[in-house]
């Protein structure tokens, strides 16, 4: 860990990527990184598509407006997609997830936009109508002026069970302070 000059102490961003398993999500969490220069964290617009196309199926992001406290969706990959089976783009995050799941995963996001953190998980990473995946997920918080998160990067990769009830197997979660 290092020390701010106020005495505050935060992670290293490399705690956070040793953490991360999958080649696919490490290069995400890179490009984040690279992007994100001394500032606390990057812009969406700061995100270049084009240093990550191979990962670009199994990304996703979220916009959030702190005046209404809600997420939208602002972009689902292929992958991710698939799994909602409905247009990801422009739909509140309260419509995208079934009642019982929106709370959890609300707060989760909330708490990587205000605090703001990075998160990694593994095991079960979604549970969405018949369908099941197992994998890693990692999500890194956006902020257009650097310091006030508004926004969320999220690159999931995963195995998918269709029909297959797989709750045994919960998601494992680690959060590293900013």
């Amino acid at each position: 860990m290092r020390l701010l000059e106020q005495g505050q102490s935060v992670m290293s961003y490399q705690e956070f990527e040793q953490s991360i398993v999958a080649p696919a999500l490490k290069q995400v969490a890179r490009h984040w990184n690279d992007v994100r220069g001394s500032r606390i964290m990057p812009g969406w617009t700061d995100i270049r598509p084009s240093q990550i196309t191979a990962q670009l199926p199994i990304i996703w992001s979220y916009r959030y407006d702190r005046v209404a406290d809600a997420f939208t969706g602002r972009l689902a990959g292929d992958q991710i997609e698939q799994i909602f089976g409905k247009n990801f783009r422009g739909s509140p995050m309260s419509t995208l997830y079934p009642a019982d799941e929106f709370p959890r995963l609300f707060a989760r996001s909330k708490r990587l936009v205000c605090e703001p953190a990075l998160y990694w998980g593994e095991g079960m990473v979604f549970k969405h109508v018949d369908h099941y995946g197992h994998g890693e997920r990692i999500m890194m918080p956006l902020a257009d002026d650097g310091v006030l998160g508004d926004g969320i990067l999220g690159a999931t990769q995963y195995q998918s069970f269709r029909g297959v009830r797989r709750t045994d197997i919960p998601e494992h979660e680690r959060w590293f302070t900013l």
